[in-house]
C-alpha cells in the first residue's frame, strides 16, 4: 500500500522539465503575438456572439457588463497562476505538467485525463453551435439541405418527424477540418488561426464603433432588473467564456523565448478579450432593450432591429469564421496534453511520436479530430455541453494551489513572472472555481465520475507501472 501511495505522490523534478531548449519533437515557431492570438481565439467565441445576449436577456439585463467583469476578475486570479508556471516550466501539458511537478503523479494524471475529455467536448460543442449559424445562413440564402445531414438524432424541431435527423454532418466535418489544419504544422496552422483572430477582432471593433451611435441611454434602465443575484448568476454562466489561455499555455514547447513570451501572452490575451467583452456588452444592451435581445444571434439581430440588415449579415458570417478559432485552440490544447502524458510514459509512447517534417503529434490529432467529430455529429448540444466545465475548473484549482505550494517550497527557482498578491490572488481563484462547481448539474457530475473511474482503471493497471519515473 505504501509503495502505491509513494508512486501516486512522486513528482517530476522541475530541473528535468524546465529546459526550454531540450529536444522534444516539437518545433519552437510561435512568437508573442501569435501566442496572444491563439489565446484570444480560445477566449472570444460564442461568449461574445451569443452568450452575452442570452445572459442579458435571461439573467442579468444591462448588468451583463458586471457579470463579465466579475468573471474576468476571477479568471485573472487563475491566469496569473498559469502565467507564473508558464514562465517557470516552458513545456507542453499546462495544468497536467504543473500538477505533476508540484502535487504528484496521480494529481497530474487526473487533471490531464479529464482535460482530454473536456477540451474534446468543447471542440464538439462549438462545432455544433457553428453548424446552427451555418444552417441559418443557408436558410437566408434559400438553400435547403437534406434533413438527414443537418442535426443529431433527437434534435428535430417542431414540424419535423422524429428520426428525420441522422447526423450533424457540418459539425463533424468541421472537427476533421481543424484536425487537418493542425496537422499542417504549427507554423502554418498558427498563421490560419492568427488571420481568423484578426478578422474576429475586426468584426467586434466594427460592432462597437458602429453600434455606439445607435445607443439609447433609456435601454440601460433598469440596470439591474434581476438584482445583484442575477448579475452574479450571470457571472457563473459567462465564466466559461473568459478562459482559453489555459489551452493556449499547452503550446509552451512551441513558443520562441517561452519563459518571457508565455506569461505575457496569457495576460495580454485575457486583458484584450475583457476590454472587447465589456465594450460589446455596453453597445448591445444600449442598442436594444434587454427583453428584446435575441439569445441566439444577439448582435446580428440587434443591427437588424435598427435597420442595418447588411451589417447584421456580415456579423453572422464573421461569427461563423471567428468561432472557428475556439475549435483550433482547444483541439491544439487536447493534443498537447495527450502528447505530454504519452511522453512521460503514462500513456503509450506510440502516441507521442511526431511527424518527421511537420513536427506535430499527427496520430493524436487525427484521433481527437475523429472523437470530437463523432460527439458533434451524433450528440445534441446540451448533452455534449454536459461533458465540459468541471475538468477546467478542477484544473484551475490545481494550478492555483500548486503555485502557492511551489512558491513556499522552492522560492529559489528563477521566475520570469510572479503571481501578485501571493497567496490571496490564487486563493481567490480556488474559491471562485469551487463556487462555480456548485452550479453544475448532477448529470455533469455523473459523467465526470464515470470518466474519472475509467481514468483510475487506466492509471492503476498501466500508467503507474509504465511511468518513466517508475521505470527509472
Amino acid at each position: 500500500m505504501a509503495s502505491v501511495l509513494d508512486g501516486m505522490l512522486r513528482r517530476k523534478p522541475i530541473e528535468q522539465i524546465d529546459d526550454e531548449h531540450a529536444p522534444s519533437g516539437l518545433t519552437r515557431t510561435l512568437g508573442l503575438w501569435q501566442l496572444t492570438a491563439i489565446g484570444i481565439g480560445g477566449i472570444i467565441g460564442a461568449g461574445i456572439f451569443s452568450l452575452a445576449g442570452a445572459v442579458a436577456n435571461e439573467k442579468a439585463g444591462p448588468a451583463v457588463l458586471i457579470s463579465f467583469l466579475v468573471a474576468g476578475i476571477a479568471s485573472a486570479a487563475a491566469a496569473f497562476s498559469y502565467a507564473e508556471f508558464a514562465g517557470l516550466i516552458p513545456r507542453a501539458g499546462s495544468a497536467y505538467t504543473y500538477g505533476y511537478a508540484v502535487l504528484g503523479e496521480f494529481t497530474g494524471w487526473a487533471i490531464g485525463w479529464d482535460l482530454l475529455l473536456e477540451y474534446t467536448a468543447i471542440v464538439a460543442v462549438v462545432a455544433i453551435g457553428i453548424s446552427g449559424y451555418f444552417n441559418d445562413l443557408l436558410g437566408f440564402l434559400d438553400i435547403d439541405l437534406p434533413l438527414w445531414m443537418v442535426g443529431a438524432p433527437g434534435t428535430e424541431p417542431k414540424g419535423v418527424a422524429d428520426g428525420s435527423y441522422k447526423v450533424n454532418l457540418f459539425a463533424a466535418l468541421l472537427c476533421l477540418l481543424i484536425a487537418w489544419i493542425l496537422n499542417l504544422g504549427m507554423k502554418s496552422a498558427a498563421r490560419f488561426e492568427t488571420a481568423l483572430v484578426y478578422l474576429k477582432v475586426g468584426i467586434v471593433l466594427l460592432v462597437i464603433v458602429v453600434g455606439v451611435f445607435k445607443i439609447k441611454s433609456s435601454n440601460y434602465s433598469p440596470f439591474l432588473p434581476f438584482g445583484w443575484s442575477g448579475a452574479f448568476t450571470g457571472a457563473a454562466t459567462v465564466f466559461f467564456a473568459v478562459f482559453g489561455y489555459d489551452a493556449m499555455s499547452t503550446a509552451a514547447e512551441e513558443s520562441q523565448e517561452a519563459r518571457k513570451h508565455m506569461p505575457k501572452a496569457i495576460i495580454y490575451s485575457l486583458a484584450i478579450s475583457m476590454v472587447l467583452y465589456v465594450l460589446a456588452c455596453l453597445v448591445l444592451t444600449g442598442m436594444v432593450d434587454y427583453r428584446d435581445i435575441d439569445p441566439n444571434a444577439a448582435f446580428s439581430s440587434a443591427f437588424d432591429s435598427v435597420g442595418m440588415d447588411a451589417l447584421g449579415a456580415v456579423i453572422a458570417v464573421g461569427a461563423i469564421l471567428g468561432v472557428l478559432t475556439v475549435l483550433f485552440t482547444f483541439m491544439m490544447g487536447a493534443t498537447r496534453v495527450w502528447f505530454s502524458m504519452s511522453r512521460d510514459g503514462l500513456l503509450p509512447a506510440w502516441f507521442a511520436r511526431t511527424h518527421e517534417t511537420r513536427h506535430v503529434p499527427t496520430r493524436i490529432t487525427w484521433i481527437l479530430g475523429a472523437g470530437s467529430a463523432i460527439i458533434a455529429g451524433f450528440l445534441p448540444i446540451a448533452e455534449a455541453a454536459e461533458l465540459t466545465n468541471i475538468g477546467i475548473l478542477l484544473a484551475f484549482i490545481v494550478v492555483c494551489v500548486a503555485v502557492i505550494v511551489l512558491r513556499y517550497k522552492r522560492p529559489d527557482l528563477p521566475r520570469e513572472f510572479r503571481t501578485p498578491g501571493m497567496p490571496v490572488v490564487p486563493i481567490i481563484g480556488v474559491v471562485f472555481s469551487i463556487w462555480l462547481i456548485t452550479f453544475l448539474q448532477w448529470e455533469t457530475w455523473v459523467r465526470f465520475a464515470v470518466w474519472f473511474a475509467l481514468g483510475c482503471l487506466v492509471y492503476f493497471a498501466y500508467s503507474r507501472f509504465k511511468s518513466h519515473l517508475n521505470t527509472r
